[in-house]
């Protein structure tokens, strides 16, 4: 148990001091409380001695005011500290996991899941949350109030208090054995969560193609095994915990009887005055109804120790490391120096050099496969190489802080993403200070103004998770208006042109080109039209470049350059004909 305090409470960090508040005021509040038990035996020896008068009376009730009063008073203060302390040590903990998904590899998504993500930062901390700083108090209140009314059973009969404490121990020993099949549980439940929150996403995100293959049936399924699997290791976790539950009521049981029978007993036999006899058997009372509120929150702090280490884990996920260099980069050329990447053993790319000179364009090529997005990832540090070193400005891109490095480059990615927010603060996104007409601006170099003027609110339109209510194209050209706006000297695109329309790809690379003037480009591409004017085409294969150069130079080289392009404009010819 003393474990678990620990764990809580180093998990607090910067909430312990309102923890602490809330404990100290419920141990006020049991005070409070033992006043009010004073005030009852002060009025029943009165009663029994037949002393009893107006004065004590009037004494009496000043104590039960008095205590009453303070009892309110410190249960408040208890519930605000601890709803204080649970919340604003959860949100902190969000933040952070927040910050550390910003700086863990990117390979990190793809070894956990995004329901596993999820479940830790919603179910998993909500549960924290509301739990931790409430079962704390209610632990420790109940036990001070086991150890007051224990000493006040020793005060009125040693024999009573012995009985009281045997049983106080024999409860504690089942609570024990309780805990331990608690945690044992405790991952199954955490499993199970993080299954189902994965199974709700999926199903979600996935709707457009359960629909189109008629899965409906197949997915509801699943999504159903999902819940019942819940319920099943909940039910699990509740049939484990009955006998232990029915067991500590039994010894509660018999524990408050013995109180009874032996305080009746030394009262028969003389030992104990009727006023002592009545107040142990009421003490009694009190400290098993204590102890029982208190071992019941035991075996859900295990529960919460569980969502604890499994929180350490993800924070103990390795970061990035960053160096200091926060100095402007003023001549963004890029170098790749014997550059390797291997991901789960899986070599992507082999012994890498090469050099993108400032305002040049270098257009990467190759089949499916050959490391081309990634070579645009290492770029920006999504990955780390396994060897050798990427030099940007001359200098090895580690030594720079990430927000140093990431403000130097601007990306267009194939698989856009954009946010549940109005379109102008998604093309703002990655500058949030810039103004309407600079948003504009960018809007129409992206050939993305017409279509956006118009939506039902322009430019105010908010547009749903991942931009679910714009079509591919229109996502890209957003896309591309944000890094507009950026304005950043290194441009990265990762297949730009690859979901716009013929009607405005003219227009668009027009766009391009006024955009990549005086700038530092690396393309992923495969149109013609796009390739031919790269200063350096790099022809990935395999994870190594078999070849570099411009468009003509590669054509009459022939080799895997020129297979691409021909099977590309076969593949227009038949499109065009179809």
């Amino acid at each position: 148990m003393i474990t678990v305090f620990k764990k809580i409470w180093n998990f607090a960090e910067k909430e312990q001091p309102n923890i602490q508040k809330s404990i100290i005021v419920g141990f006020l509040c049991a005070a409070f409380n033992a006043m009010q038990m004073g005030g009852v035996y002060y009025v029943l020896v009165k009663i029994f001695d037949e002393t009893l008068s107006m004065k004590d009376i009037a004494i009496v009730l000043g104590i039960l005011l008095v205590s009453l009063v303070g009892k309110i008073i410190t249960q408040y203060i208890s519930q605000l500290e601890q709803t204080h302390a649970g919340y604003f040590m959860a949100a902190d903990k969000r933040i952070r996991i927040g910050n550390k998904l910003k700086r863990v590899p990117m390979g990190f998504f793809s070894e956990f899941s995004l329901g596993k993500i999820t479940t830790m930062s919603t179910t998993t901390l909500s549960q924290i949350e509301m739990q931790i700083p409430m079962l704390l108090v209610l632990v420790l209140g109940g036990l001070l109030n086991t150890f007051v009314f224990a000493l006040a059973l020793f005060y009125l009969h040693i024999m009573v208090g012995i009985t009281a404490v045997l049983g106080i121990l024999a409860f504690f020993i089942v609570t024990y054995f309780m805990e331990k099949k608690s945690r044992e549980n405790a991952s199954e439940i955490g499993i199970a969560q993080t299954h189902l929150t994965k199974q709700v996403l999926e199903t979600v995100q996935g709707m457009q193609v359960i629909k189109s293959y008629n899965l409906g049936g197949k997915n509801n399924k699943e999504l159903s095994n999902a819940f019942e699997e819940n319920c099943n290791i909940t039910m699990k976790l509740e049939k484990t915990m009955t006998p232990y539950i029915a067991l500590q009521r039994i010894v509660l049981g018999i524990s408050i009887a013995a109180i009874i029978i032996l305080s009746a007993k030394y009262y028969i036999e003389g030992d104990m005055l009727l006023a002592d006899a009545i107040m142990s058997m009421i003490a009694g009372f009190i400290i098993f109804e204590g102890i029982k509120a208190a071992g019941s929150s035991m075996a859900i702090l295990r529960i919460a120790e569980n969502s604890i280490d499994s929180l350490k884990y993800l924070e103990k996920i390795p970061e990035i490391k960053e160096g200091a260099e926060t100095s402007p980069i003023r001549h963004p050329d890029i170098e790749f120096k014997d550059v390797s990447f291997a991901y789960d053993e899986k070599t992507i790319l082999d012994h890498i050099s090469c050099e993108m000179k400032k305002n040049t364009m270098t257009a990467i090529v190759g089949p499916s496969g050959s490391g081309k997005t990634t070579f645009c990832n290492l770029i920006a540090r999504f990955w780390d190489v396994n060897a050798g070193e990427i030099l940007m400005g001359g200098k090895n891109i580690k030594e720079y802080t990430l927000p140093n490095l990431m403000s130097h480059i601007a990306m267009v990615f194939q698989n856009v993403y954009l946010f549940e927010d109005t379109i102008e603060n998604n093309i703002k996104f990655g500058v949030p200070s810039a103004t309407r007409e600079e948003v504009i601006e960018a809007a129409k170099k992206a050939m993305c103004h017409d279509f956006i003027e118009a939506l039902p609110n322009g430019y105010d339109t908010l547009i749903g998770e991942g931009g679910a209510t714009l079509s591919g194209g229109q996502k890209q050209r957003i896309s591309i208006a944000r890094a507009m706006l950026k304005d950043a000297p290194i441009v990265i695109f990762d297949e730009a042109t690859a979901n716009i329309d013929p009607e405005n790809e003219d227009k668009l690379k027009a766009a391009i080109e006024e955009l990549t003037k005086n700038k530092t480009i690396i393309m992923i591409a495969h149109r013609l039209s796009t390739i031919r004017n790269a200063d350096q085409i790099l022809v990935l294969h395999n994870g190594k470049i078999e070849q570099r150069g411009n468009h003509e130079g590669l054509m009459k080289q022939g080799g895997l350059y020129k297979t691409l392009i021909s099977m590309k404009n076969k593949a227009t010819i038949w499109k065009i004909a179809n």
